[in-house]
């Protein structure tokens, strides 16, 4: 019999039913119809199916005290990839062992015509797999070289924090030009998605290669350890965001180094992918002037990554890499402290590789931060981290020379920047001319981005609108390199055409300072 049902009008999330005396159970049928822009979720090919789009759960309860027995059908001939159990197999139907609530949200599931998993097991750890759906047979390919560096990963981060949060841990990884590219974080596995060619391209995509390390950490960091106010008993109670510089920000610090100690980098694409960073705090961020880190940790609720007009000034998440160079800094200042006896190493042993074997999570504070990081090393702890995150301007740089290297800017774009700059990248992703004339590009000449107070501000180019031509030229990329590059012998600006709302006008733009690219190199003292 059915039975009506009503939104609740202050929680949209929420449904009132008006239960019949005597009823013992419910059944709940509903359909998800997944999108068509923002990111396909489905392919013809492949699936990224996430629980918590699919699932409805009683009011009252902690998740974790309610038990699902749940079951997918998949395409005939699918594999799937999940951290989830099998339990039975029927046809293209496998129901899973039954799991609580919460670990059923937190275990998605990808699955594919073409289907490959890899075996990365750390030598007498808990089991990894790399569980790859791609477009395509020949992107699964992989050489001994990728497997080894791959399998390296989950050894380095073992070693990193001398623990492990998980009965086995899956890579959930889609190579493909059609489903959204992604990463979102597990305790058991990860959702990660990356361009088709990840592996068949691999000479030319070092950008990217960090996104599996990140997404591991958050097993440690982010999954068992967890901040305070991000716990919650179920999911419809607001989460409080304050220790998203610990939470994302370390987590970034570990994804390149990771990366590189796995060999995924050489250490000259780990400098070169941090200079990109620290340009960014050096000339790119001047919203600092305005807000602090730890504003920004309230941007997934108030801003839920919208495009801005003006990211350098509005800022966002910058808890992720500000964070990342803020804890660069704690490193360099723990090797000081301790005549390079001990390090962020040992900072993330003791906060993260507690409780080994156990994924039941173990919250912490800002105190409880500030007091593992006095075991490690004495010092104000407390006055460091506050005017890192609660003051304006804070010193995001001293990590850089602190560590003996010092950050310049040349005409020559890196190796890796070449790379980066060369593939895809979103629009909250962009930086090609963002260090010199002040402005990053996406295709067809639109301006993506506008720094405040640079050059082009100045000169009153806005966002939004598009460069036609520069100095009397059809633009493209190569034409704008071009006269940046002859600016800096003469005198005369560089004109840019612009359309904007259907109209046209020419800016001059008084810039001679050439293309800037950033580099570390290393400080020789004496």
């Amino acid at each position: 019999k059915p039975l009506a049902w009503r939104r609740d009008k202050y929680d949209v999330y929420a449904f009132h039913l008006d239960v019949p005396a005597g009823v013992a159970s419910i059944d709940a049928e509903f359909q998800y119809l997944s999108p068509r822009d923002g990111g396909f979720e489905i392919t013809d090919r492949m699936m990224d199916m996430e629980w918590s789009k699919v699932a409805l759960y009683p009011a009252g309860h902690f998740t974790r005290g309610i038990t699902f027995a749940p079951s997918v059908t998949l395409a005939h001939g699918w594999q799937l990839g999940t951290a989830l159990e099998t339990s039975s197999q029927s046809g293209d139907t496998t129901t899973f062992k039954p799991v609580t609530f919460n670990n059923l949200v937190d275990s998605p599931i990808y699955a594919g015509q073409h289907f490959k998993r890899v075996d990365l097991t750390p030598p007498g750890g808990a089991p990894v797999h790399l569980d790859i759906v791609a477009d395509a047979p020949k992107y699964l390919a992989m050489t001994p070289e990728q497997v080894n560096a791959h399998r390296a990963l989950a050894v380095q981060a073992t070693r990193l924090f001398g623990s492990h949060h998980y009965d086995h841990y899956d890579f959930l990884f889609s190579l493909s030009d059609q489903l959204g590219g992604n990463g979102t974080e597990h305790h058991q596995s990860s959702e990660d998605g990356l361009d088709a060619d990840y592996f068949t391209a691999w000479d030319g995509n070092a950008p990217g290669r960090d996104l599996l390390a990140h997404e591991y950490v958050h097993s440690w960091n982010g999954k068992f350890r967890r901040p305070a106010d991000l716990w919650t008993p179920n999911f419809n109670v607001p989460m409080g965001d304050s220790l998203l510089w610990v939470y994302e920000g370390q987590t970034q610090y570990w994804g390149y180094v990771l990366t590189a100690r796995a060999g995924l980098w050489t250490p000259e694409q780990f400098r070169d992918a941090l200079a990109m960073v620290a340009a960014n705090y050096d000339r790119n961020r001047e919203g600092f002037q305005w807000r602090t880190l730890e504003d920004t940790t309230n941007d997934p609720t108030a801003a839920r990554r919208s495009g801005l007009p003006y990211r350098s000034w509005q800022m966002s998440e910058e808890y992720y890499s500000a964070g990342q160079m803020m804890w660069l800094e704690v490193d360099a200042r723990l090797r000081a402290l301790t005549h390079d006896r001990k390090s962020l190493d040992d900072f993330a042993r003791a906060f993260f590789g507690v409780d080994n074997g156990s994924y039941v999570t173990k919250t912490y504070t800002f105190d409880d931060v500030v007091a593992v990081l006095n075991g490690v090393a004495p010092y104000d702890w407390a006055g460091f981290l506050h005017a890192h995150v609660d003051a304006r301007k804070p010193p995001l740089l001293d990590g850089v020379e602190g560590t003996g290297w010092k950050l310049v800017y040349t005409d020559k774009e890196s190796a890796y920047e070449k790379q980066y700059n060369s593939r895809p990248q979103s629009s909250r992703h962009l930086y090609n001319f963002a260090w010199s004339i002040g402005l990053t590009m996406a295709k067809g000449g639109q301006i993506n981005d506008v720094r405040w107070d640079g050059p082009a501000f100045k000169a009153g180019v806005s966002t939004g609108a598009t460069i036609v031509a520069v100095n009397g030229q059809d633009y493209s990329g190569e034409v704008l390199k071009q006269a940046i590059t002859a600016a800096r012998t003469g005198k005369a600006p560089i004109r840019l055409l612009l359309k904007y709302q259907g109209t046209y006008r020419t800016v001059p733009v008084d810039y001679h300072e050439g293309l800037q690219y950033p580099h570390l190199v290393v400080i020789h003292r004496h």
